[in-house]
């Protein structure tokens, strides 16, 4: 089981009403081989502050439990009035192609686009046969441009862990990479850097 709750919870910063973080539940296929497609959504979340993320925080783990899903919530936060009018841009386009029956999709779709937060945060997706080389992937990442404190926190994944970092210069952290492990005679390994995706906060 992944719970990652409390160590989310300090990240969220709520400065208005038009802000919101972005939480969904998804099967997905390699844990659910008979939905047929990639993933399937089980519900939508619009996170508006922590209290309304606490209250339902049993209803999403009963959700996960019952239908093997994950729950996973993206930590660069959204506004309601960039993503309202991208959903508008959404829904015009889908009706131009003609593909009325996506047209239910076009708010979520825009809510998955873009995000709205000035201390954006990035996810270093470290699988459990790299973990072993975390110090090293963390001393790769301090010196990076721009200077100070890259590293946010460390969150449990399926599959190894997540590393939640400030933006850095991804070249420099490559080329220092390559000098960390060139002590342990290890060649580069591979890391994921995502800029914008989700992270799990519960996966049962």
């Amino acid at each position: 089981m992944v719970n990652n709750l409390e160590k989310i919870l300090p990240l969220l910063k709520f400065e208005s009403e038009d802000d919101f973080y972005y939480l969904q539940i998804l099967q997905r296929k390699k844990d659910n081989p008979h939905i047929g497609s990639n993933s399937r959504v089980i519900k939508n979340y619009y996170i508006t502050s922590e209290k309304y993320l606490l209250d339902r925080f049993d209803e999403i783990k009963t959700l996960c439990d019952v239908f093997n899903a994950r729950a996973s919530l993206r930590l660069n936060k959204r506004s309601f009035e960039k993503v309202g009018f991208k959903a508008m841009t959404n829904i015009a386009n889908t009706m131009m192609n003609k593909d009325f029956k996506f047209l239910k999709a076009s708010y979520d779709r825009a809510c998955g686009l873009g995000h709205n937060d000035k201390n954006k945060t990035w996810i270093v997706d470290v699988d459990k046969e790299e973990v072993i080389w975390l110090e090293q992937i963390i001393n790769a990442i301090q010196p990076c441009e721009p200077l100070g404190n890259k590293i946010v926190v460390q969150l449990d994944s399926k599959t190894g862990l997540h590393l939640i970092t400030r933006p850095f210069n991804t070249e420099q952290f490559k080329i220092n990479l390559t000098k960390e492990l060139q002590a342990y005679q290890m060649s580069l390994i591979s890391i994921e850097i995502h800029k914008d995706n989700p992270t799990a906060i519960y996966i049962p």
